[in-house]
Order: C-alpha cells, then sequence, then structure tokens
C-alpha cells in the first residue's frame, strides 16, 4: 500500500471501521468507487500535465541545440 505512507495496517483498518460506522455497509461500495474513480481522474489529469509541459519545454530546447551548433 505505497501511497499511504506511514498510516499503516492498524490505521487503514481503523478508518475502514469510522467509515463503515458513520455510513454503513450499504454505501461502503459506492463510496469505493467514487474514490476510485476520483483518484484515477487525478492521476489522468496528473499525467497530462505532465505531458503538456514536456511538450512546451520541446520547441525551446530545439531552439537553444539550433543557438548552441551555430
Amino acid at each position: 500500500m505505497g501511497g499511504f505512507g506511514s498510516i499503516g495496517v492498524p490505521g487503514l483498518i481503523i478508518i475502514l471501521v469510522i467509515v463503515l460506522i458513520i455510513f454503513g455497509p450499504k454505501k461502503l461500495p459506492e463510496i469505493g468507487g467514487a474514490i476510485g474513480k476520483t483518484l484515477s481522474e487525478f492521476k489522468k489529469s496528473t499525467r497530462e500535465a505532465i505531458n503538456d509541459d514536456e511538450d512546451e519545454k520541446k520547441p525551446a530546447l530545439k531552439e537553444i541545440k539550433k543557438t548552441e551548433e551555430a
């Protein structure tokens, strides 16, 4: 569970029990699905932002290389 850092298994169990008490067992799959979709969308957006940033840098790097060669 690399993304959770220092929470650990006991912390996750406590969080799961609290969520179960608050929302009840019928809502857990719905909440899990929503969290999964949110994380997936966040990763996709992050990847797109990184790719856009790299695409903006490429023309500038080409110009730098041209001036160095001249």
